[in-house]
Parts: C-alpha cells; structure tokens; sequence
C-alpha cells in the first residue's frame, strides 16, 4: 500500500520556461526554499546529494537518484531510508492546460512505498505538504521573474 501527498497549482507561463527554471539545479539556490543546496545533474541514474529543509522538520542531507526526467514534463527522483523499509518516490510534474502551451499545472509531491513508508508519509503529511506548497509558490514567483526579466533561467546562461 502506498501514500502520497502532493500539491497542485496553476501557472500562468508556458512548459518551457517553467522547465528552464526546474532544470536548472544549479541556480535552485537563488529560489528554492525546501531544497536550498542541491549538486549533481539532471540524468536517469544519477545520484543528487540535496539538502532538504521542510518546514517543522530538522534540514538533512539526501542522496535521491533520478528515475527519469522528462523535458517540459517532470522530474521524479526515489530516496530509499531505513534499509530499505522506506522508499520516497518524489516527483515535480508540468501539464499542458491547452495545446496552446500558455498555462500549465504544476504538482509536486510524493509517493512513500514500502513497509513503514506510507506511516512516514502519513505522520509527516502535514509539513510535507506545505513545503510542496512553498515550492510551487516559489517556482511560479521564479517564473514570472524569468518572464518579467527580472530573473534568469537556463538557457539565458553564457
């Protein structure tokens, strides 16, 4: 049996501009509030070291892999704890609203699978959901910057 919690806004912007900011790890420093320092690349098998920072929870230290990544679409990484007991499966995905490409759902969240991962996601619920929530929040507020000129995305790099 698994558990997930996930938040889910509109973003007024188009795919791409909101993956040039998601993409870009490097820059997640300048606005990321759940996860502040981040290192390693977007690449199916790779390994993140990211420090992870929700609210009411003590900041630490995790090593997710990525499962896959999709450009304009989604990043889904899995972090396994307790030996194995416990598997996050965390995911940031953008759907189209129209074929137009000028809006799109944001939802970021997380499934907890394994033998004591749906009790963790459930006794944390609260707190996980309001960091998905800080993070949709600052990923919209990144993207109209990006959108606005006040702020910079990847591919605006030299």
């Amino acid at each position: 049996m698994q558990f997930k919690v996930e938040h889910r806004m509109g973003v007024p912007a188009p795919s791409t501009v909101i993956w040039d900011v998601l993409s870009d790890l490097g820059r997640w420093p300048e606005w990321n509030p759940v996860y502040p320092e981040v290192s390693g690349l977007l690449r199916i098998a790779q390994t993140l070291t990211i420090r992870e920072t929700f609210p009411g929870v003590q900041p630490r230290v995790i090593r997710p892999v990525i499962m896959d990544w999709v450009p304009n679409e989604q990043i889904l990484w899995m972090t396994k704890e307790a030996g194995g007991l416990v598997k996050r499966i965390r995911y940031i995905e953008i759907e189209h609203l129209t074929d137009e490409d000028r809006n799109c759902y944001l939802s970021n969240g997380e499934v907890f699978d394994g033998l004591l991962g749906p009790r963790q996601g459930k006794k944390h619920k609260h707190r996980l959901r309001a960091g998905y929530e800080a993070l949709n929040t600052a990923i919209a507020a990144r993207v109209m910057a990006v959108m606005q000129g006040q702020a910079t995305a990847q591919g605006d790099r030299g």
